[in-house]
């Protein structure tokens, strides 16, 4: 999608002409406006790569390394950076967002873009490559490899239990590629969970300093590059390049399934590499056992080495990645906040991190603090897709979870002051959510009176008009299962 400008159109002459200086000035202007609109955290993090590119007729192009880089910045900061283009120089119409790749020659680079990203990295780049600001090596694999993410690195991956084996295996290929037992090392588990992190993060480790060479790429690029080969001859040529490498890493292999001819190739990349002692790093959605429609051979060679599963993350685990994201962006992000987005967005960390993303890169445009609030409303599209039917067993849940008592609690007869208030919040909250009678809520709760649930949800009323505290606790509860 391209950003397209409003304003009255000049003539050709008059884009030619601000293709020249005006051009560069144009852009050192508004790479500093958006730098003073967005804050230095948010600029550095998600501006400062963009590169200025040719001008072609009445459009103008920013190049970006990654194709995430691109997204991000065309659905952030598309309108904002058209905007401030057309007020420079309306005869400009349109801004095209586009990833750098190996034969673009940017016009300039902001004034920010300063030495490589990862000093000595040996990687080698597809199309997709990154710009200037990470070293290539120009050699016979240039034309294959995906770039790294230098943001994915071992320290910034936030270890808990469900993923703490696969994040010890990772670091022990990093540090010893090829020891027995760890080749092929195998990462699976569901989307947004981290695996993808972790192979960047090995990359990164075996490439700084150029201690080996490294081919990280996608099952589908694998797919693409060894049709391309097929298709110009140059199968001989393919071969040898991924075969010369230290470490072959290939993401989501899911996508080889029902490709036989494809299969079959990495199936001898991989005999090759692992014959020749290389290391081999394949994640997938699924364990090789599970994944139906590999060819047996592949899937028992895939098994051979260390299978490691990421699990879904933990309440605790996704709270210790906000509270890591939120302290590294600089921007205030109160407990509660982090406590109802940990409880809203379960299933995808990269959709977790999105959604904090989102509302810091509100706060620091608008200069707004955040709150509970403003967080229902800058991310109401994306609580509205996790969206249910609120139920009892539900709240329940969530209470429990909250005060730290046993679900077992909520029905049990103890009346005991820690057990009791959560079990009334949890029937004050069902009358409130739910479109269940009085009797019914009652039977819910372990066959309690209908006057027992009025009683609850009288006195936590009365409690919240008089305890801020506790008022906020049931009103944080509410909005994380209404919302």
């Amino acid at each position: 999608m391209t950003a397209g400008f409003s304003g009255q159109v000049s003539d050709d002459h008059d884009v030619a002409h601000a293709a020249g200086g005006l051009l560069t000035e144009a852009w050192a202007r508004i790479a500093a406006r958006m730098k003073s609109e967005v804050g230095e955290v948010e600029y550095r993090t998600w501006l400062q790569q963009i590169v200025l590119g040719p001008v072609d007729g009445d459009e103008v192009t920013l190049l970006l390394p990654t194709r995430f880089l691109r997204d991000w910045v065309r659905s952030q900061y598309g309108d904002r950076l058209s905007t401030l283009w057309n007020q420079e120089i309306p005869a400009l119409r349109r801004v095209e967002l586009q990833v750098m790749r190996p034969g673009d020659r940017p016009a300039v680079a902001t004034t920010e873009q300063a030495a490589p990203i990862v000093p000595g990295r040996r990687v080698v780049d597809v199309p997709e490559a990154p710009a200037p600001v990470v070293e290539r090596v120009q050699d016979a694999r240039s034309d294959l490899v995906a770039p790294l993410d230098p943001r994915f690195t071992f320290d910034s991956f936030v270890v808990g239990k469900p993923n703490e084996f696969a994040y010890a295996c990772a670091r022990r290929v990093a540090e010893k590629p090829s020891s027995p037992g760890f080749n092929p090392l195998f990462l699976y588990g569901g989307v947004g969970l981290g695996k993808t992190h972790l192979m960047h993060a090995i990359g990164s480790e075996l490439t700084r300093e150029g201690r080996v060479s490294v081919a990280y790429m996608s099952a589908e690029k694998f797919m693409y590059r060894f049709i391309g080969a097929i298709r110009s001859q140059s199968t001989i040529e393919f071969k040898e390049q991924l075969r010369s490498v230290d470490v072959l890493m290939i993401d989501d292999l899911q996508f080889l399934i029902g490709k036989d001819n494809t299969q079959e190739e990495f199936f001898h990349t991989f005999n090759a590499l692992v014959d020749a002692g290389r290391q081999i790093v394949v994640s997938a959605d699924k364990s090789p056992s599970d994944l139906s429609g590999l060819e047996d051979r592949l899937r028992t060679r895939l098994g051979c080495g260390m299978v490691a599963d990421i699990h879904a993350t933990t309440f605790e685990l996704r709270i210790s990645i906000l509270e890591a994201k939120a302290t590294a962006s600089g921007v205030p992000v109160p407990a509660k906040v982090l406590e109802f987005l940990a409880h809203k967005i379960t299933t995808n960390v990269r959709e977790l991190e999105g959604a904090l993303n989102r509302l810091i890169a509100h706060a620091n445009l608008f200069g707004r603090p955040v709150t509970l609030e403003a967080t229902q409303e800058v991310l109401h599209d994306i609580l509205k897709a996790h969206d249910r039917r609120v139920t009892i067993e539900e709240i329940q849940r969530k209470v429990s979870e909250h005060w730290n008592i046993r679900l077992t609690d909520m029905s049990s007869a103890r009346r005991a002051r820690a057990v009791a208030r959560p079990r009334q919040v949890a029937m004050y909250l069902a009358k409130q959510l739910t479109s269940r009678s009085l009797p019914e809520i009652g039977r819910k709760f372990g066959n309690r009176d209908h006057t027992t649930v009025m009683h609850a949800v009288q006195r936590v009323t009365e409690l919240m008009e008089r305890d801020t505290a506790f008022a906020e606790d049931v009103e944080l509860l509410r909005r994380m299962l209404e919302s």
